[in-house]
């Protein structure tokens, strides 16, 4: 359904997802902060490559960008041509040890929850001690449900935050950065939770 879903929108979303939201840009700069100058930087669910890759990019570090979306990849190949993207799902992708931080922003609530601790598993597996990653999570329990952007139908799940801060504590990381990017409503709104966390 998202991967359908998101190749119908691109345009739009490219339009859209232009601009850091919020306090974004402070997220990732806490995950560069531990990367070196010149290493790579995981993008798991990458869509366009904006804004995240390109400051990736602007910051001397390189990006491994892979998504579904064939529409949302050649966006970012067209914007950042010299970085290295692949065409996979998450499930699928399997990360060799080339990169020094990560990135799951706004993509893993796409996917149902039982699978996103083998989908973190296998990126913190891969990550040096010390390397941080940075992912965000649906902000309150609730079933798995579907909504609307742009006119078309994309799923949504996700563990609570308190879930996958043990998650991510269960993998060998403490919690750097944990906040609410905005609260549940008690309506559409389901809230968002941003987490950035360090391999111990």
């Amino acid at each position: 359904m998202n991967r359908e879903s998101y190749n119908l929108i691109a345009a739009q979303w490219a339009a859209a997802r232009a601009a850091f939201c919020g306090r974004e840009r402070d997220y990732l700069e806490a995950v560069l902060a531990t990367a070196p100058a010149g290493s790579t930087i995981l993008d798991l669910g990458c869509g366009t490559g904006r804004p995240m890759a390109e400051h990736i990019v602007a910051q001397g570090r390189r990006v491994l960008g892979v998504d579904q979306s064939e529409a949302l990849l050649g966006i970012a190949r067209g914007n950042l041509p010299t970085e290295r993207w692949v065409l996979s799902t998450m499930q699928a992708f399997e990360p060799d040890r080339s990169f020094q931080g990560a990135l799951l922003w706004d993509s893993l609530f796409h996917l149902p929850r039982d699978e996103h601790e083998p989908i973190l598993r296998k990126v913190v597996d891969a990550l040096p001690p010390g390397a941080r990653l940075m992912l965000t999570v649906g902000g309150s329990a609730h079933p798995a449900f579907t909504d609307t952007m742009f006119g078309q139908t994309f799923s949504y799940d996700s563990n609570t935050p308190d879930e996958s801060r043990q998650i991510l504590a269960r993998l060998g990381c403490h919690i750097v950065i944990g906040e609410f990017m905005n609260l549940p409503d008690g309506g559409r709104d389901k809230g968002r939770y941003a987490i950035v966390a360090e391999k111990t």
